[in-house]
C-alpha cells in the first residue's frame, strides 16, 4: 500500500494498487488548485483508494469536475471528473512522492513558457481546449448554413 496525507494529518489516504497513469497537468485550473506552475496527478481506481480521519472537503471547480482538499489545513488532495471511476490524487500528497514518475504532460497549451520540467516527455492539449479549437476551425459558412 502507498500512503498519503494532508499537511496537518487530519485527512489521510492509502491506495492498494499502482495508478493507471501519472502525468503533469499545466491547465489553469490545476495551477490554481495547487498554487503551483503545474500539478502532478496519479490516476487511481476509486475502489483502490481508502480515506482515513477527516473526510476530504470538496469544491466544484468546473462544470465537469470537483477538487478535494483537507477541510482543516486546506492541502489539495485530489481532482475527480463527474461520474468517473477513478480519482486523480496529487502526487505531492503522497508520503513517498518519488515513487510516482510522470510519463507525459497534459494541458500543454497552458504550459508556462519558463516551465521546462521534463520537456522531452510527450505533451497533449486538454480535451476542452482541443474541442474549442476544433469548433473554432469550422468554417463560418458551415455554422451559418440553414437546412
Amino acid at each position: 500500500m502507498l500512503h498519503g496525507k494532508c499537511s496537518c494529518g487530519a485527512t489521510s489516504f492509502a491506495i492498494d494498487a499502482l495508478p493507471r497513469d501519472v502525468h503533469y497537468c499545466h491547465c489553469s485550473q490545476c495551477r490554481r488548485a495547487t498554487g503551483s506552475a503545474f500539478a502532478v496527478i496519479a490516476w487511481c481506481d476509486n475502489t483502490k483508494i481508502s480515506w482515513f480521519g477527516e473526510a476530504p472537503s470538496e469544491n466544484r471547480s468546473s462544470n465537469k469536475a470537483t477538487r478535494g482538499f483537507c477541510g482543516a489545513c486546506g492541502s489539495p488532495l485530489f481532482m475527480k471528473y463527474d461520474e468517473a471511476d477513478e480519482t486523480g490524487l496529487y502526487v505531492g500528497a503522497f508520503n513517498e512522492p518519488h515513487a510516482f514518475v510522470p510519463t507525459h504532460h497534459c494541458g500543454a497549451e497552458s504550459r508556462l513558457v519558463w516551465c521546462d520540467v521534463a520537456a522531452t516527455l510527450p505533451s497533449e492539449e486538454c480535451e476542452r481546449q482541443t474541442l474549442i479549437k476544433k469548433i473554432v476551425a469550422i468554417p463560418a459558412a458551415v455554422l451559418t448554413k440553414t437546412a
